[in-house]
């Protein structure tokens, strides 16, 4: 069969323009809530409108990647309704061309946008947040380290399988570059004890913690006195931050890197390996929503009820949203393997929209 690429961009251009009117209005939305939100949060804090409104920009790019499969899906709904009232699509099917025909299109657009996404938009949006969360620290927390420190102090833990040693300090500044009231515990082969140090505070250097009013002590020998020691280090502020930050806040470019150095350093990289692989399988579940949507839609033609087709796509929604959230947390558990943990939402809902379109089509 020959293809028509007149049909083709223009099916690819209505879906676009769909999701575009879905997403901005999710936007506008998310940013109204936003707002009335942190004007709560913020109350007695001494943050005027134009912080507020700061804030709500910097938070709102990380919003709209969580509703950008939600866009899609709606996005789609909204096109392919339209094309069945208005019988373009019947009038394509009488041309010969199948369901799987004009469903190419949009499922490329939507395949086109997620890579987009992950490559392009993740990235900005990771740097935003990141600055959103120094501002919620500041205004909402009232810290001066956006570093999450428990009541017990900051922990940290460096250096590789010959020589690590574990970093505590009561008091934590500069966003992790300053510590103070700092207790080093040293090990060396695995975990065996060599020494610990005692200092006023510490200052983070290239590659080197330069530990103030230190006593340094091993296992034999009495504890010396030092006004300054040095402490190598492979940690980086960088590292330090996004060791406490959430994935979110962390470039998709950034995170293969970071996982590796913060395995290396005894750092837990769950939580950040498992944000990765769903970042590599958001295209996937972008195509998936194409699919869902295309099952609903097409019914209209034939059994008409709009009210039916917005049902089952926002119920559709909601279980996509809350298996990926179990999964999540069955992830983060250990419960099940993090990459299906991560890839068993685009796979489930691909699965079904296929078999839903399949029934309509050829069943």
């Amino acid at each position: 069969m020959t293809w028509s690429w007149t049909l083709y961009r223009y099916l690819a251009i209505q879906f676009l323009l769909g999701v575009a009117l879905v997403y901005g209005a999710f936007l506008a939305l998310a940013f109204s809530i936003d707002i009335v939100d942190l004007l709560n949060r913020t109350s007695g804090r001494n943050a005027g409108m134009p912080v507020i409104v700061t804030m709500a920009l910097l938070q709102l790019p990380d919003l709209g990647q969580k509703m950008m499969p939600f866009a899609i899906l709606g996005g789609g709904v909204i096109t392919f309704a339209r094309l069945s009232r208005s019988q373009e699509l019947v009038a394509s099917r009488a041309a010969g061309v199948s369901a799987w025909g004009f469903l190419l299109p949009p499922l490329v657009v939507a395949v086109v946008i997620g890579i987009m996404a992950v490559t392009v938009f993740t990235p900005v949006s990771a740097r935003m947040f990141s600055e959103f969360a120094g501002l919620e620290a500041r205004y909402i927390k009232g810290e001066a380290s956006q570093l999450s420190v428990s009541i017990n102090g900051l922990w940290l833990r460096q250096g590789n399988e010959q020589r690590q040693s574990v970093i505590h300090a009561l008091r934590v500044a500069q966003q992790g570059r300053h510590l103070e009231d700092v207790l080093v515990f040293l090990y060396k082969n695995g975990d065996n004890f060599i020494g610990r140090i005692d200092a006023k505070s510490g200052d983070l250097g290239d590659h080197v913690w330069v530990l103030k009013d230190a006593w340094v002590s091993d296992t034999k020998a009495a504890p010396v006195h030092h006004d300054f020691y040095k402490l190598e280090t492979t940690l980086t502020p960088e590292q330090i931050q996004e060791s406490f930050a959430s994935p979110d806040t962390i470039s998709f470019w950034n995170l293969p890197g970071y996982i590796r150095a913060a395995q290396a350093a005894g750092f837990s990289a769950l939580r950040y390996r498992l944000y990765l692989y769903t970042l590599y399988a958001l295209p996937a579940l972008f195509a998936a929503m194409v699919f869902m949507a295309a099952s609903f839609s097409l019914r209209l033609s034939r059994e008409g009820g709009m009210a039916k087709v917005i049902l089952f796509s926002a119920a559709s929604g909601f279980g996509v949203y809350f298996f990926s959230t179990l999964t999540q947390v069955l992830g983060y558990d250990g419960a099940v393997p993090v990459l299906l943990a991560a890839t068993a939402p685009a796979i489930a809902s691909i699965l079904i929209g296929m078999t839903l379109l399949f029934n309509q089509e050829d069943g």
